[in-house]
């Protein structure tokens, strides 16, 4: 990436690191490809005692991606994004719901050297308007993601967000929840042959006054092994392998246990992936 990103990018390596394939559910999902290209994904997962499934469609042609989504509540979700349409480096994306007629979208996306803007507005007639954007480097980057319901003339969403990067290390501060929490995140990268990370992050909420504090890291055991594990203030413990079996293949066991509260049973979720 030559620029600062969009703002998701803020903070998002620390993110990925702490809660990313973390899960406590069962989880299997199928990917082929048709011989025109199409892109089919099936997915299944179990929660508690209900199942939940969602079959996927995907297909891109000259700059242009359209994703179709069927899920078991009877939802259908279409996207279509279509890369560089009026401007190198602008994307334009376009999504709607089935049978929710309000929830028609347009988003405009927009990464420079110096800048990475994201605006959307909802396509009703008192949409919901989103903008964020961050402004800077690759090393160094402040951004900010507003949003404002035109129907009420509120803002729902105010935050702020500073980021520094270099070669190994990544920190960042966001101040999310309209103000009211402020989150200080830190990724180190250790090796670059086992891929070993370590990262953590502290949140402090001023209307309770309260403190959050995870701690993770990760490792690779072999080139198709991986292993991570995070701990936080609370006592709540976890570990997840994942083993890639052939290539883009995942399986992935997590396990997530109260250190604080032994005597209750442990949580275990499992996920796989296969693709051709």
């Amino acid at each position: 990436m030559v620029g600062p990103g969009l703002y998701t990018e803020i903070g998002k390596k620390t993110r990925d690191l702490l809660y990313r394939d973390y899960q406590t559910d069962h989880k299997f999902t199928l990917t082929t490809y048709t011989a025109n290209g199409v892109a089919i994904t099936a997915t299944s997962s179990k929660k508690a005692d209900l199942i939940f499934g969602e079959i996927q469609s995907q297909i891109k042609n000259k700059g242009v991606t359209v994703d179709v989504k069927a899920n078991s509540a009877s939802n259908v979700i279409t996207t279509v994004t279509v890369d560089e349409l009026a401007a190198p480096g602008l994307k334009t994306i376009f999504s709607f719901a089935i049978p929710d007629q309000r929830s028609g979208k347009l988003e405009l996306q927009y990464l420079h050297d110096y800048a990475g803007i994201n605006a959307s507005i909802g396509l009703t007639a008192n949409p919901v308007v989103n903008l964020s954007g961050s402004f800077g480097t690759n090393a160094l980057a402040v951004g900010a993601d507003v949003s404002l319901d035109t129907a009420t003339k509120n803002f729902t969403k105010y935050n702020a967000g500073l980021s520094f990067t270099n070669d190994d290390l990544t920190a960042s501060l966001n101040l999310n929840n309209k103000g009211d929490s402020l989150t200080a995140s830190y990724y180190h990268f250790v090796e670059k042959s086992t891929k070993t990370a370590v990262g953590a992050e502290l949140t402090h909420s001023f209307s309770s006054n309260e403190n959050t504090l995870i701690f993770g890291t990760q490792h690779t055991l072999d080139p198709l092994t991986l292993v991570k594990a995070r701990i936080n203030n609370s006592g709540k413990a976890s570990a997840l392998i994942q083993h890639e079996f052939r290539p883009r293949s995942l399986c992935t066991i997590s396990a997530e246990v109260d250190t604080k509260a032994i005597e209750k049973s442990s949580k275990v979720g499992i996920a796989v992936a296969l693709k051709p």
